[in-house]
């Protein structure tokens, strides 16, 4: 299966490099690219796309906002691509429906792995960037304090072994490495985060990390 995906970004060399390297890949087919979120709503709605690379800095409309208004409208997934001093802006994009976030420096290799993750409904939670970002997030941001009255309500709600789950999900560890972790099989993992998800709650496996973060669950110190 061919993924089509969508560039955003107000760098034409940025635009112009991915689409280089992702085009050259057999499983990816490059459809369109835009240089800002209102021209990106624009196109999307004359190509169809599996998964959009998204900036977050950008004229006219941001990242965060055009992510917001991609998924409202039950658009493709939003894999958002940012430097390490924009950081709070690729938070604001997960709050608003991204499935996750690299640095646009990271390997080919990595951001491969990372495009077919958010294509099959996973979310990127890659040990290398989003624990580094989010544990910035906790200690900077002024809403991430924690929600203690919540958090004791819906953690009260997961098993022993969910609560074992959560946590590695927090680690950015795989359904596979948390399988390995805990001697059980992937499906069994795959049932486990369909579960928490849905107790607590959460949209998906980003919104877990953000919120064990934000509650305390884990911590730098941890990983």
């Amino acid at each position: 299966m061919t993924i089509r995906l969508v560039l955003i970004d107000d760098q034409e060399m940025y635009r112009s490099g991915f689409r280089m390297v992702l085009s050259s890949r057999p499983e990816f087919e490059v459809v369109g690219d835009a240089d800002d979120g209102a021209t990106a709503l624009e196109l999307l709605r004359t190509v169809e796309a599996d998964v959009v690379l998204m900036d977050v800095r950008m004229r006219r409309m941001d990242g965060v906002e055009a992510t917001r208004r991609i998924r409202e409208a039950d658009g493709p997934r939003v894999l958002i691509l940012t430097t390490f001093d924009l950081d709070e802006y690729a938070y604001d994009a997960i709050q608003a429906g991204a499935s996750g976030f690299l640095l646009k420096d990271a390997p080919l290799e990595e951001l491969v792995t990372a495009i077919k993750h958010v294509h099959d409904g996973d979310a990127v939670v890659a040990p290398s960037t989003t624990r580094r970002l989010l544990d910035r997030f906790a200690a900077q941001r002024p809403d991430a304090a924690p929600k203690v009255e919540w958090s004791r309500a819906g953690l009260s709600e997961l098993t022993a072994r969910e609560r074992e789950v959560l946590e590695l999900i927090a680690r950015g560890l795989s359904n596979g490495e948390i399988a390995d972790d805990l001697v059980i099989a992937e499906s069994t993992v795959r049932v486990h985060v369909g579960r928490i998800l849905a107790k607590l709650g959460l949209r998906d496996r980003v919104q877990a990390v953000v919120m064990a973060y934000k509650i305390g669950l884990v911590s730098a110190d941890e990983n």
